[in-house]
C-alpha cells in the first residue's frame, strides 16, 4: 500500500539519518524514481524531506523533526513475535507487517538504544527449515493464516496418504475446521484446528482447497499452542508411523539410515544383531506407502525390503528401470 511505503520511508529517514535512493528502494521494494516521487509527496504534505546532492548525499529529515506515527496495529504486534522467520512471514503475507513494527520501535527508541535491533540482528538468526530442505509455502497457507487470525471456521479439501497395500490414490475428505493455529516444523507447515470435540494436526501441504467461512468459532482462551504442541510432539510422530516394514540393511545403509528416514522412524526401529556378511534385518514404523517408497528409495542397493510385498515389488520395478536406463 502506497501509505504504509509512505510511512515506512519517513520513519527509515528518521532512524537512520541519511539513505539514499538506491537504499530506500531496496528496502521498500520499489524503483529509485518511485523513491523520489514519494520524497516529494512527502514534502508537499508537509512531511520536511530534503534531499542532499553529491557524494555521500541522499534523502534527509529536516533536523528536529520526529515523527509521532509509532503507535503498533493489531498486525504489527502479531508479526513482531515471528520476525526471526522472515520465510514464515512472508508465507503468511505478514513480511511488510513486520518491517512496519521493526520501523516503529526503532523510531520509539531512545537514542542511547537504538543501535540494538542491529545488534541483535547481527548476532542472532533463526533458520527454520531442516538442512538440505527448501521452505516451501503451501498453496494454502495464506488462507489459513487469515483464518487463523480472524477466528473464522474454514472448509477444507484434505488428502491424506496412501496406507501400505493400497494402490489407488484415497479420495480427499471434507471437513469444517476451526484453526487454533499454525505450527512451523523442520520446513514443514501443520494446522492444529479443532474438529467437533477433538484437536487434531493436519499437514498444511495436504490440503486441496480452503475457503474461509464468514462464521466465527469461539476460541478457548486457556488453549496454549506451544504447550499442545509440545505434548503432541511424541504423540504426533507416533501416530503418523501407522504401518511397518521389514528391511535388511547393509552396514553403510544401516549408517546412513538416519539421514534417509524419520526422526520417528529411527526412534521407533527394532534391530536385530547383524548377519554373517554384517546385513541387519530391522522393522521400521513408516507413515504411508508413497513415503516409505522415496525413503527406501534414496538408500539405493543398500537395503532391501522384505515385507510387505507390494512396497518391495515397486522397489523392484524402480530397480528394473533404473538398471535399463545403464544398460
Amino acid at each position: 500500500m502506497r501509505a504504509a511505503r509512505l510511512i515506512s520511508m519517513v520513519l527509515l529517514l528518521q532512524n537512520r539519518g541519511s539513505l539514499t535512493a538506491d537504499q530506500l528502494s531496496a528496502e521498500l521494494g520499489v524503483s529509485p524514481r518511485t523513491i523520489a516521487r514519494d520524497a516529494t509527496e512527502l514534502a508537499e504534505a508537509g512531511i520536511p524531506v530534503y534531499a542532499e546532492q553529491g557524494r555521500g548525499g541522499g534523502y534527509r529529515l529536516l533536523d528536529g523533526f520526529r515523527t509521532r506515527l509509532t503507535g503498533l496495529g493489531r498486525a504489527e504486534v502479531e508479526a513482531l513475535f515471528l520476525s526471526g522467520a522472515p520465510e514464515a512471514l512472508s508465507g503468511m503475507g505478514l513480511d511488510s507487517a513486520a518491517l512496519a513494527a521493526r520501523l516503529k520501535i526503532g523510531a520509539a527508541l531512545a537514542p542511547s538504544v537504538r543501535e540494538a535491533p542491529r545488534r541483535v540482528g547481527q548476532r542472532f538468526h533463526l533458520d527454520a527449515p531442516g538442512w538440505f530442505r527448501k521452505l516451501e509455502t503451501p498453496d494454502a497457507l495464506a488462507e489459513l493464516s487469515s483464518a487463523v487470525w480472524s477466528d473464522r471456521l474454514v472448509e477444507v479439501r484434505y488428502r491424506r496418504g496412501r496406507r501400505l497395500g493400497e494402490t489407488a490414490e484415497p479420495e480427499p475428505v471434507t471437513r469444517t475446521l476451526a484453526p487454533f493455529g499454525l505450527v512451523l516444523k523442520a520446513g514443514v507447515w501443520y494446522l492444529v484446528a479443532g474438529v467437533g470435540d477433538d484437536v487434531r494436526i493436519y499437514r498444511v501441504d495436504r490440503f486441496d482447497d480452503v475457503a474461509v467461512a464468514d462464521t466465527e468459532f469461539t476460541r478457548d482462551e486457556d488453549f496454549d499452542l506451544a504447550a499442545f504442541w509440545r505434548r503432541q510432539q511424541e504423540e504426533f510422530a507416533a501416530s503418523m508411523m501407522r504401518e511397518h516394514i521389514v528391511v535388511r540393511l547393509s552396514p553403510d545403509g544401516r549408517q546412513r539410515l538416519h539421514r534417509a528416514v524419520d526422526a520417528a522412524t529411527v526412534a521407533g526401529a527394532e534391530f536385530d544383531e547383524p548377519d554373517a556378511d554384517g546385513w541387519t534385518r530391522a522393522r521400521l514404523p513408516v507413515e504411508t506407502l508413497d513415503v516409505a517408497y522415496e525413503e527406501m528409495l534414496s538408500l539405493g542397493p543398500d537395503v532391501e525390503v522384505v515385507e510387505p510385498k507390494p512396497l518391495r515389488a515397486r522397489l523392484a520395478e524402480a530397480a528394473r528401470r533404473l538398471g535399463e536406463l545403464y544398460d
